[in-house]
């Protein structure tokens, strides 16, 4: 099993790496992530699984023939720019090796398996995080998704056109749900839950309310060494003052909260900038800390730009609810990853994952995969070869279980 699982790691590892940081830049509908596709299709197919893409761009890999209450794991193979390697690929590389350790062991599931690998997980193109879900779902409408652009103004449905994709067809797909009797996503932690406890490997139970909000702050560009500072509407002034806001906000209400992503014009130095637009992330355990979060930094900065002579506006961009994945399918995988006497723990987390998109559809739920520093969302993101080992005997149990695998 560990052998082959370090042969996928290995064979995935150079796609999309860059070779100075060490990080991965796998955007969506791009060359390199057509490379991926490729790669995934061709393990699937090596295993003698039938791939499928769906009309919304996800990929299908099915152990026998598709069918009614399908067992189906699986994760996502694109990143945040100079991202880590684990965050969504050791999901789909531990379900490859999964199915060997399966036929190894002369296991035959008696429920459909498939693998799936979702598009945009991250939104890290263009702007909206779990889209190939949510397409799948109908949490976001087929016409939104269309005419979503990235940062050169190529549309979605444009970017989708050029990777042979028809997005025309895209949209809710209750069919391919109602296959779906339970989804198990296994991802690397994104935070030191387990290192704590000790474990290799947890069982998500709850994912916390998080979304993204843009504000945009609109002043008047002029030269940085003619005009006086009494005379400036700097849209820079009020968006720091907001960055620190921010923080504040985030500590009273026990949350989490960043302003990571800016843009600005006309961005030189020797101007003054016109608009300075931003974009919160924000996430809390439950969705009033949340909202009273959003409200405070949204008072925050208004109150900065009226003082600056600055306009402000702001909307909402995503907004995912809690979700409490189903208690008994919880802790029976608990159990069974870490046995009865000894269940894996349960966690929680801030980080939104693909599994609790379709857990408004379908019952699923999550294990994760020790982080030995918790770093995620870079290049220093690891889990060490023995937990990924971990993992995939987990997963194998699940599935084994979950299909009632038979010999």
């Amino acid at each position: 099993m560990s052998d082959t699982f370090d042969r996928l790691w290995a064979g995935l590892a150079p796609l999309g790496r860059d070779r100075t940081t060490g990080g991965y830049r796998r955007l969506s509908w791009t060359p390199v992530d057509a490379e991926l596709r490729a790669w995934f299709a061709g393990e699937a197919d090596a295993r003698g699984m039938t791939v499928e893409t769906d009309r919304n761009g996800n990929l299908w890999a099915w152990l026998g023939e598709p069918g009614p209450d399908a067992v189906v794991t699986g994760s996502h193979l694109d990143s945040v720019p100079n991202g880590g390697g684990f965050d969504g690929p050791l999901g789909v590389v531990s379900a490859l090796a999964a199915v060997d350790e399966l036929n190894r062991r002369g296991l035959r599931p008696r429920r459909p398996l498939a693998i799936v690998v979702f598009v945009e997980e991250e939104g890290a193109r263009f702007g909206v995080p779990r889209l190939g879900s949510r397409l799948l779902t109908g949490a976001i409408t087929a016409d939104r998704a269309r005419g979503l652009t990235d940062s050169d103004g190529v549309t979605w449905a444009r970017a989708m056109a050029d990777a042979g994709l028809d997005p025309d067809r895209m949209g809710a797909d209750p069919d391919r749900l109602s296959r779906i009797g339970v989804f198990v996503e296994l991802h690397i932690e994104q935070g030191r839950s387990l290192a704590r406890h000790g474990a290799p490997v947890g069982v998500a139970a709850t994912v916390w309310p998080h979304g993204r909000w843009r504000l945009d702050f609109s002043g008047q560009a002029d030269h940085a060494g003619t005009t006086r500072i009494a005379d400036r509407n700097d849209p820079m002034l009020p968006f720091a003052e907001t960055v620190a806001a921010v923080r504040r906000a985030a500590v009273e209400h026990d949350a989490v909260a960043t302003i990571g992503r800016v843009w600005l014009s006309p961005n030189t130095s020797n101007s003054i900038p016109s608009r300075v637009r931003a974009w919160l992330d924000a996430r809390a355990p439950q969705e009033a800390a949340l909202r009273a979060v959003v409200a405070g930094v949204d008072t925050a900065a208004r109150l900065a730009a009226a003082q600056h002579g600055v306009s402000l506006s702001n909307f909402q961009e995503s907004f995912f609810p809690r979700v409490d994945f189903p208690r008994d399918l919880c802790h029976r995988l608990a159990a069974l990853v870490g046995g009865e006497d000894t269940p894996a723990p349960l966690l929680s987390t801030g980080a939104g994952h693909d599994a609790a998109i379709l857990a408004s559809a379908v019952p699923a739920t999550m294990l994760f995969v020790r982080n030995p520093t918790g770093i995620s969302h870079a290049p220093e993101e690891r889990a060490d070869p023995a937990d990924c080992h971990a993992g995939v005997t987990a997963l194998t149990e699940v599935l084994a279980d979950l299909t009632d695998a038979k010999s």
